[in-house]
């Protein structure tokens, strides 16, 4: 796995939230989409994020807490179902996944218990999310690409 090191700007999100299983982020992602949609919010700039609060390892199952979410502009003004969310500016470890989202907590899970530990690197406050380049609707799930962040102190 290539990691990198780079400062990431802060993101202002419009997000919705799910507690559960992480693999049930989708139910969230297309109360999202519908949001989103009906309040035209949607752009070419529009990023499509995933935001990971807990760590499923240490969490149980029915108590992780997720947020799907899009980026937005500093002056968008929500409608009612969305909640804004700020990711802080900061050092954060990149990787890109490549493939179906199945294999997602495998590459976490080497980012959180063995590249953090061979780089003697610590968590920052910012949390972990994931930045989707594109979605199944409109990619296979072995082209599926993923950007993965991980705050770093």
């Amino acid at each position: 796995m290539k990691v990198e090191i780079v400062e990431r700007p802060a993101l202002r999100l419009a997000s919705v939230r799910h507690v559960g299983s992480y693999m049930r982020v989708g139910e969230a992602f297309q109360r999202l989409n519908d949001l989103v949609t009906k309040a035209g919010l949607s752009n070419p700039d529009t990023k499509l994020v995933g935001i990971y609060h807990d760590d499923p390892s240490t969490t149980p199952e029915d108590k992780l807490r997720s947020d799907a979410a899009i980026t937005i502009s500093a002056k968008t003004k929500l409608p009612a179902g969305l909640t804004e969310l700020r990711i802080p500016a900061g050092r954060y470890a990149h990787t890109t996944h490549l493939g179906a989202y199945e294999g997602l907590g495998e590459a976490w899970g080497h980012l959180r218990n063995v590249w953090l530990k061979q780089n003697r690197e610590k968590l920052g406050k910012g949390g972990t999310y994931e930045v989707y380049r594109n979605t199944p609707m409109n990619a296979k799930p072995d082209d599926l690409v993923t950007d993965l962040y991980l705050s770093l102190k």
